[in-house]
């Protein structure tokens, strides 16, 4: 598979952000990236989310991809991410967001909904703790061994050095050794993430995003009380994620008023794209106001992937 997606050039927060997008209307759905992801990891998710009649946008988040990319480490502050999300959604005019965000996409989308509520109608976070679980796990040995990377990342260039070597070799690794479904990552999906890292500049970007955490800006940003989160949410969670552990889910409920909590059990921390049917029919049920399916009651065609049923036990 090709990266074969539309993409436009949006203004927002200083920046040329590079948005793949589809559909039309005033009725927004916004999709969040992760690291070392690009806004072609929500691919699968876009046509059904135009389908469902929304205009569909999936930016390069900040120096990812064909978006700008600033040098200095300040500019990777976590309130300058932050707001990069605010100013796309403003500079949008859209009357209805839906808001959808993996891993470093959805740490944005959680404050977001925590510190600008009015610009939200619906959240969907995948594979990605609330703020306040999150840390929770960090002082916690089981959550703080699989996140060594993050230390790793603080030093300087080395981690630009591994990651870029042997054209980006790691960072197809990434996807294809923590997979599930393997057969989805294919070097015609993983050297499309291999030749965006490759670009000047593009590795410390990606990295900053660790590193500006420490910033005391960052740390001023998230310090204090955590407001509950009222947006309506969806979370989806591969149980198999080697980077996050499962039990840094729970207890979400007590921080989201709102919530619908689902667990595909034959999914990786790459989701939305391990399981994209799947994740697909959970989508498309809860945007439409349906109940959404166990993973336990969907059943996947042995011919053909793309073709579910449920089981409503009737």
């Amino acid at each position: 598979m090709t990266d074969t997606l539309d993409y436009t050039l949006v203004e927002a927060n200083g920046l040329r952000f590079n948005v793949a997008h589809a559909g039309a209307g005033d009725r927004l759905a916004l999709c969040l990236h992760g690291f070392p992801e690009l806004a072609y990891s929500w691919r699968h998710q876009i046509p059904l989310l135009a389908d469902l009649g929304y205009r569909v946008w999936a930016p390069d988040l900040r120096g990812y991809g064909g978006t700008d990319r600033p040098s200095d480490l300040a500019d990777y502050a976590l309130p300058t991410l932050v707001q990069d999300v605010v100013e796309l959604i403003r500079v949008s005019e859209a009357r209805e967001v839906v808001l959808l965000a993996h891993d470093w996409g959805a740490v944005l989308a959680w404050n977001v909904a925590m510190h600008h509520p009015d610009l939200l109608d619906r959240l969907v976070i995948m594979n990605l703790p609330h703020p306040v679980l999150f840390e929770r796990e960090l002082r916690r040995w089981r959550q703080l061994k699989k996140s060594w990377y993050a230390a790793f990342f603080q030093l300087p260039r080395l981690p630009e050095a591994l990651l870029g070597a042997r054209g980006a070799e790691a960072v197809g690794k990434a996807f294809t050794e923590m997979a599930v479904h393997k057969e989805r990552f294919g070097p015609e999906v993983t050297d499309v993430y291999r030749r965006a890292a490759q670009a000047p500049g593009a590795l410390t970007a990606m990295v900053n995003y660790y590193r500006g955490v420490r910033l005391a800006e960052s740390r001023a940003y998230t310090e204090g009380p955590k407001p509950m989160v009222t947006t309506p949410t969806l979370m989806l969670w591969g149980v198999q994620d080697t980077a996050l552990g499962i039990e840094s889910t729970h207890g979400t409920h007590d921080l989201v008023e709102d919530l619908t909590l689902r667990y595909l059990p034959d999914a990786s921390h790459w989701v939305q794209q391990d399981q994209p049917e799947m994740v697909n029919l959970m989508l498309r049920a809860w945007l439409s106001d349906q109940s959404v399916p166990e993973a336990s009651t969907i059943t996947l065609s042995e011919t053909a992937t793309d073709n579910l049923s449920v089981d409503t036990g009737g």
